[in-house]
């Protein structure tokens, strides 16, 4: 706790004083660009991974960047969402998933939660897809858990995805295209995010150079080869 007070007496002797114009304006109002859903997970920080300013995200964290369907409203996922699309009107959503994330190795390893009920109750929420990946994982012999855990982590995104399109708020902007929804998987370890391509049906990086460096890669082992 003590870090704690003494980064606000930082933010106040050092930080605040040199912003005060910007706090000034968000006093008023508020205009995001993103709704960023990410999980918990307190080593996953999107401001600092997108080095914006405040009032540049509207954040929603949740156990494992889930979307319960829209009918969970409980969680007060829903509500966010549904105040982001039709109160603020903003026009992108990221759902970032990320390495080594707690809770989808709580699907892969379910003993590892039995003494957490609500946990357990919130990690239904992953999906159709998830739940049938988690059972072919499980019983195959050829993936390290490493590798188990990435691919889960990535069809979760993409489970998400779909339950983000269910919520009305969602739909009718997609209807209208006021809306884009972007899937993401955030590597703690390196710092690279990797995109899912809808058309490509695979996560790329996020970046282009990163995307040229990364064929060049695989061209060079395939000659080697």
């Amino acid at each position: 706790m003590q870090q704690l007070i003494e980064g606000y007496a930082k933010f106040r002797s050092s930080v605040f004083p040199t912003q005060s114009g910007l706090f000034e304006k968000l006093a008023k109002g508020q205009q995001p660009q993103a709704l960023f859903i990410c999980c918990s997970d307190s080593r996953v920080v999107p401001e600092v991974v997108m080095q914006c300013e405040p009032g540049t995200l509207f954040p929603c964290r949740s156990v494992g960047n889930l979307v319960p369907p829209s009918t969970e409203t409980s969680s007060g996922v829903a509500a966010t969402i549904e105040y982001a699309i039709r109160v603020l009107r903003i026009p992108d959503i990221v759902v970032c998933g990320h390495s080594d994330c707690g809770a989808m190795k709580g699907i892969l390893e379910s003993d590892q939660i039995e003494s957490l009920p609500a946990v357990r109750s919130y990690l239904q929420h992953a999906g159709p897809s998830s739940r049938w990946l988690t059972r072919l994982l499980k019983d195959s012999t050829g993936f390290s858990f490493e590798q188990r855990l990435r691919l889960l982590t990535e069809a979760n995104v993409i489970a998400q995805i779909h339950n983000l399109r269910s919520h009305p708020a969602v739909h009718d902007a997609l209807h209208h295209n006021t809306v884009r929804i972007h899937g993401w998987v955030y590597d703690i370890g390196t710092g690279g995010i990797q995109q899912f391509d809808v058309e490509q049906g695979s996560f790329r990086p996020l970046l282009a150079e990163e995307q040229t460096t990364l064929a060049a890669s695989s061209n060079r082992e395939r000659r080697i080869a």
